[in-house]
C-alpha cells in the first residue's frame, strides 16, 4: 500500500512537471507569436530612400530662346552662318540641401517673308497679334524680333517692346558692318538677357517660391512681400465679391455683378485654369459697417480712413461674409463698401496722409475692400431710398488689380527703355502667365518635398503609427509626381512640370493629413505595459513558479547523483 502511495505522488509529480512544461511550451511557441501578430502595428512599405533624396533638391529650369534678326539688321555675309544656336547656363547654390541651375537655350535665325510682312505694321500691338496669328510659342519660350535701329514701329525712346504673348521686339543695337556673328550676339546678348529676365523669370522669384525651404534671408524684401501678398498654391479657390450696404433706408444699391465677373474677371480665371480652380459667388450685406469709426478733415470737408486704422477694419466685416464650409479651398473676398449719409464723402489715406487715388486697400491673402461714395450723384432732397446704379467698370478694375496681386501675378520692373503692353481684356499676358508658372511649379515642388520629407522622418522616428496601403499609395504617387516635375522642369516643359507638381503637392498633403496615422501616436509603450500586465501577470506566475520549481527539482537530483557516483 505504501509502495503503491509512493508510486502514485511520483507519477503525479511527473504529471505537474510535463504540464507546466506544456502549458509553457503552448505559450511561447503559440501564444507569444500570436499575441505579437494580432498586436503588430501594420506598415505599408514606403519608397524611403527615393524621399531622402528629395531632401537634397536640385532643380534646374530650362528656357527655349529663339532670336529672329529681321531684314537690315544684319549683312549678307553675317546671315550665311545661320541658324545656330548657344547655350548658357547659371548654377546658383541656395543652402547646403537646395541648388538651382538656369539654363538658356538660344538658337538664331533670320525672320520668314511672312513674318517680315508682320512686322511691317503700322503699331507694335498690330504686329504683335500678327506674329502670334502666324505661330504660337510654346509655354515658357521667350521669342525676340530684333529689327533695325531706324525702323518706324517703335517710338524712338523705346529700346524693347513687351507684347501680350511670349514675343518681344528689340530695337538693334549699332552694329559695325565689320564685326564678325559672333560679335554681334555677344553685343546682342546683354539686351536678349534683360529680354529674358523680363517675360520669363528672375531669380530671386524663384528663391521667393522656395520659401518653405529657405530661409528669409536667401530671399530681397520685395520678392518675400510678393510671396507674402500672394495666396498659397492650391487646388482650387473660392472668390466671394461682398456689397455692403450700410444704410438701405437711404441707398437702394443696385450692380451687375455677374456681368461685370463675366467681362473683367472670367477671362483671366480661365487663362489661371491651369494653376487652379475657381468659383465665384457673390452676396450684399444690409446693415454691414465697418467696425471703424472715420474721423471728419475739415480741410477736405469729408471723412478719412488712416492707414493705422485699415488694420482694424477687416475682423467685424469678416463676422458677417460667412464661410462656405462645403469646401477647404481658400477663400479670396473683395468688398465694395458704399458708406452711409452721415460718413460720406469716406477717403482712404495712406502713410504719407495722402489720399489713395482707387480709394481701397488689400490684405495679403485674405482680399481687398474698397470705398464707392455716392453723395454726389443726388440732391439733399431727393426721395429717400435713391436707386444708384453702381460704376462697375471702375469697381472692376480695382478688385482686378487686387485679385492678380493675390494669385501671385508680381508687378514687373522693367529696365528704361521697356514698354509693356497692357493684357487687355484677357487681364493677363501670356508671358505673365509664364512667369506665374514657373513661380508656382517651383513652388509646389518645394512644399510636396518638404511634406513629403516631414511625413516620412515622422513615420520613421514613431514605429507604432499605422501606415495603411491608401497612405504608401499617395506617398509612392507623391514621390513618382514630384521626380517627374524635376524632369519636366529640366526638359523645359513647363506645362507638363506644372500638372506634376499639382498631383505631388495633392498627394503629400493627402497623406500627410490622413486621420489614420494619429489612430496610435499618443500610445506609448508605458501604456501598453500598463494594459497587458493585469492580463498577463496573474497568468504567467504560476507558469513561472512551477518552471523554477521544474529547475530547482532537476538540479537537486544531478547533485544526488553526482553525490552517489562520489
Amino acid at each position: 500500500m505504501l509502495l503503491k502511495r509512493t508510486l502514485f505522488c511520483v507519477f503525479e509529480k511527473q504529471r505537474g512537471r510535463y504540464a507546466a512544461l506544456a502549458i509553457a511550451a503552448v505559450v511561447i511557441v503559440v501564444g507569444i507569436p500570436l499575441w505579437w501578430k494580432t498586436t503588430e502595428t501594420y506598415r505599408a512599405w514606403l519608397p524611403f530612400s527615393e524621399i531622402s533624396e528629395l531632401d537634397s533638391l536640385q532643380l534646374q529650369l530650362s528656357v527655349d530662346i529663339e532670336v529672329v534678326f529681321s531684314r537690315g539688321t544684319l549683312t549678307p555675309e553675317q546671315q550665311k552662318k545661320f541658324p545656330l544656336s548657344h547655350v548658357n547656363e547659371k548654377e546658383h547654390q541656395v543652402d547646403a540641401k537646395t541648388g538651382l541651375r538656369y539654363k538658356y537655350e538660344t538658337r538664331y535665325r533670320t525672320a520668314t517673308i511672312m513674318e517680315e510682312d508682320a512686322l511691317n505694321q503700322p503699331t507694335a500691338a498690330e504686329a504683335d497679334l500678327s506674329l502670334h496669328m502666324l505661330s504660337e510659342s510654346s509655354c515658357g519660350s521667350v521669342v525676340v524680333y530684333v529689327i533695325p535701329e531706324t525702323a518706324a514701329l517703335l517710338p524712338e525712346d523705346v529700346k524693347v517692346y513687351v507684347g501680350q504673348r511670349r514675343t518681344a521686339l528689340l530695337r538693334s543695337p549699332p552694329f559695325k558692318s565689320s564685326w564678325s556673328l559672333k560679335e554681334v550676339l555677344s553685343n546682342l546678348d546683354v539686351e536678349v538677357e534683360q529680354v529674358v529676365s523680363t517675360m520669363s523669370f528672375s531669380h530671386q522669384d524663384i528663391v521667393a517660391a522656395l520659401s518653405d525651404r529657405v530661409r528669409m534671408a536667401k530671399v530681397t524684401k520685395e520678392s518675400m512681400a510678393d510671396s507674402m501678398r500672394a495666396i498659397k498654391s492650391s487646388p482650387g479657390y473660392e472668390i466671394t465679391f461682398s456689397l455692403l450696404n450700410p444704410d438701405p433706408r437711404s441707398h437702394s444699391l443696385h450692380w451687375d455683378i455677374e456681368g461685370a465677373v463675366q467681362s473683367c474677371i472670367q477671362p483671366l480665371l480661365n487663362k489661371l485654369a491651369p494653376i487652379a480652380n475657381f468659383s465665384v459667388d457673390s452676396q450684399i450685406l444690409y446693415y454691414a459697417v465697418l467696425g471703424v469709426n472715420p474721423r471728419f478733415d475739415n480741410s477736405v470737408s469729408a471723412y478719412t480712413l488712416s492707414a493705422d486704422s485699415l488694420s482694424h477694419v477687416i475682423n467685424p466685416v469678416e463676422a458677417r461674409l460667412g464661410s462656405n464650409a462645403a469646401s477647404s479651398n481658400p477663400v479670396l473676398n473683395f468688398l465694395l463698401y458704399v458708406p452711409d449719409s452721415h460718413h460720406s464723402p469716406l477717403f482712404i489715406r495712406d502713410h504719407s496722409k495722402r489720399e489713395v487715388p482707387s480709394n481701397a486697400f488689400h490684405s495679403p491673402r485674405w482680399g481687398g475692400i474698397m470705398v464707392y461714395n455716392v453723395n454726389e450723384m443726388y440732391g439733399p432732397e431727393a426721395e429717400r431710398p435713391v436707386d444708384i446704379n453702381i460704376n462697375m467698370a471702375k469697381v472692376m478694375g480695382v478688385f482686378l488689380a487686387q485679385l492678380r496681386l493675390m494669385l501671385g501675378v508680381q508687378h514687373t520692373h522693367p529696365p528704361t527703355g521697356f514698354v509693356l503692353q497692357s493684357p487687355g481684356s484677357a487681364g493677363l499676358a501670356d508671358w505673365e502667365l509664364d512667369r506665374l508658372l514657373w513661380s508656382r511649379s517651383v513652388e509646389n515642388i518645394a512644399t510636396a518635398s518638404t511634406t513629403i520629407t516631414s511625413l516620412a522622418q515622422l513615420l520613421d522616428q514613431i514605429g507604432n503609427i499605422v501606415i495603411n496601403d491608401n497612405i504608401a499609395q499617395q506617398v509612392s504617387s507623391a514621390v513618382t509626381s514630384l521626380q517627374s516635375a524635376v524632369a519636366e522642369l529640366e526638359a523645359g516643359n513647363l506645362a507638363f512640370a506644372l500638372q506634376y507638381s499639382r498631383e505631388a503637392i495633392l498627394a503629400s498633403e493627402r497623406a500627410f493629413f490622413d486621420p489614420s496615422l494619429l489612430h496610435l501616436l499618443y500610445f506609448p509603450d508605458d501604456q501598453k505595459f500598463a494594459i497587458y500586465i493585469p492580463l498577463f501577470l496573474p497568468m504567467c506566475v504560476p507558469i513561472v513558479l512551477s518552471l523554477l520549481k521544474i529547475v530547482s527539482e532537476a538540479k537537486k537530483r544531478r547533485a544526488d547523483k553526482q553525490a552517489k557516483s562520489d
